[in-house]
C-alpha cells in the first residue's frame, strides 16, 4: 500500500463533490436577444395584420397611387397579397404576387437570424452594405419593376 500523500485524506473519509447547477440562461444573454425578439414580434405582428384583414378584398387598404395614376406596376404592387399568402402557407402565390417581397421576406428571415445568434453570445452585429452592394441592389429592384410591366414578364406582374 503506497502511503497517503500529505495533504489528502484517505478514500475512506472522502466527501462527494457537490453536483453541478444546472445550465441556467445568462440573464445578460436574455437581456442582449430582447431587441432581436421585439423585431421579431413587430414584424409578426405585421403578418398577423395582413393575415387576417384580406388585401384581395377592397376597402381595407390604399391603392398604390402609381399604379392608379399611371397603370405601371412598382416594386411593390402585390406585397400585401404576398404577405398575406405567405401567413397562409401558400409560397407559390406569395411568388407569383410579388417575387421580389418573398425574396425581402427571406433575406430578413436569415439576417434576423444571424443578428439572434450573434446578440446572445454578445457579438456585435454590424452588417456592412458597401456603396457596390446598395448599386446591386437598386438595379436589381429597377430591373424587376421594368421586366415586371414589359409584355414578356407578365409571369412578374401581380
Amino acid at each position: 500500500m503506497t502511503p497517503p500523500v500529505r495533504g489528502t485524506l484517505p478514500p475512506s473519509q472522502t466527501r462527494p463533490l457537490p453536483a453541478a447547477p444546472a445550465a441556467a440562461p445568462r440573464p445578460g444573454a436574455v437581456r442582449r436577444a430582447a431587441v432581436p425578439l421585439g423585431v421579431l414580434a413587430a414584424v409578426a405582428g405585421g403578418f398577423a395584420y395582413v393575415g387576417a384583414v384580406d388585401p384581395n378584398t377592397p376597402g381595407h387598404y390604399p391603392v398604390c397611387p402609381l399604379l392608379y395614376y399611371t397603370g405601371v406596376y412598382c416594386p411593390g404592387c402585390g406585397g400585401l397579397r404576398s404577405a398575406y399568402a405567405v401567413a397562409h402557407g401558400r409560397f407559390g402565390t406569395a411568388l407569383g404576387c410579388n417575387a421580389l417581397a418573398v425574396a425581402g421576406y427571406a433575406v430578413f428571415a436569415v439576417v434576423w437570424a444571424v443578428w439572434l445568434v450573434r446578440a446572445v453570445r454578445g457579438r456585435p452585429f454590424e452588417p456592412v452594405l458597401r456603396p457596390s452592394h446598395r448599386w446591386a441592389l437598386l438595379a436589381l429592384v429597377l430591373a424587376f419593376t421594368v421586366v415586371r410591366n414589359l409584355p414578356f414578364g407578365a409571369a412578374l406582374a401581380p
